[in-house]
């Protein structure tokens, strides 16, 4: 409680795709400042860079979300590059903020630190099950260790320090550089461009037979900030819709809401990822009220609009 109004609320990462978002909730809710630093004048992977942004921010609040992160391709393009920095990252953040005396910190996690065969739904307890799936386990190992930080640092310091773990995220601002963009982004470009080009299909990565569970951007936010205000437990906390979907409906969604009439082939020889994703998320609901709003086909709707919008497309007729 009292974490947000009238305090000074550093956000990394909170110029991003979900940063911005988050920014703006806070600073509605009443915090007096809310400081997101850049990379380019604060590397979160040197610590004494990290000294220095608490130093000349002196933040009440700490919310990290910066992180590197990337599909299925940028992660085994990056095993030890996303290991390394979102360890560092979490490990300065986490620190400083118990050096400067920060009244909370509000670490975001990842869905991906799950076990690759958690039983669905995903509930919090399971975390701890299994080994993730391989593709992204440098990732989320990483980011999972940070919630052992915490807990360790609530015990040893009295440092008060959450941790929430969204599941895949989507919606405008997103990354869609086919490189590094996870599912949703990647095939409203391709379906965009096809279109355009009047080509006649589009390749998909993996069987389409994998599940996921969708969160639109403005709804994590939401949670986010939901969590900053009014949890306080050591305990980590799912953030998601509570519903999935099969990738190869989804890609059908996309392509009918694109406007691509084309045909939807799969590449088997590229990875499918992780099974299955579905969280339980009765936790976020009873701990601080959180359930998400925006349903699948809005948030695609909003998303196609938004990259048209950006890349200058013509409305498919």
């Amino acid at each position: 409680m009292g974490a947000i109004t009238g305090r000074r609320v550093l956000v990394t990462g909170g110029a991003g795709f979900l940063g911005e978002p988050v920014c703006r909730l806070l600073r509605e809710r009443g915090a007096v400042e809310v400081v997101a630093p850049r990379s380019r004048d604060f590397d979160l992977t040197d610590p004494q860079s990290v000294d220095r942004l608490f130093s000349e921010t002196a933040p009440e609040t700490v919310v990290h979300l910066a992180a590197e992160v990337g599909g299925i391709g940028a992660n085994q393009s990056n095993p030890g590059r996303f290991f390394y920095a979102n360890m560092a990252m979490g490990l300065y953040v986490i620190e400083q903020s118990r050096r400067h005396g920060v009244g909370k910190v509000v670490q975001v996690g990842t869905v991906c630190s799950y076990p690759k065969h958690t039983p669905v739904p995903f509930r919090e307890e399971s975390v701890w099950d299994g080994y993730p799936e391989e593709t992204n386990a440098p990732y989320g190992i990483a980011k999972k260790a940070l919630l052992v930080m915490l807990q360790a640092y609530r015990e040893q310091y009295g440092l008060s320090g959450i941790y929430l773990m969204p599941v895949n995220l989507y919606g405008p601002r997103d990354d869609f550089d086919l490189q590094t963009s996870h599912v949703i982004p990647a095939l409203i470009r391709k379906c965009e461009e096809a279109r355009l080009a009047g080509a006649e299909e589009v390749t998909c990565w993996g069987t389409g037979s994998a599940s996921r569970e969708f969160l639109y951007v403005d709804d994590c936010a939401e949670a986010i900030v939901l969590a900053t205000e009014r949890y306080d437990g050591a305990d980590p906390v799912n953030v998601g819709a509570g519903s999935e979907i099969r990738v190869r409906e989804l890609a059908t969604s996309i392509a009918r809401e694109c406007g691509f009439e084309g045909r939807l082939t799969w590449d088997a020889s590229r990875p499918d990822g992780q099974p299955r994703r579905c969280l339980d998320t009765s936790r976020a609901e009873r701990e601080f009220g959180f359930r998400a709003r925006t349903s699948l086909a809005d948030g695609l709707r909003r998303t196609v609009a938004w990259y048209r919008a950006q890349a200058g497309m013509p409305l498919a007729v």
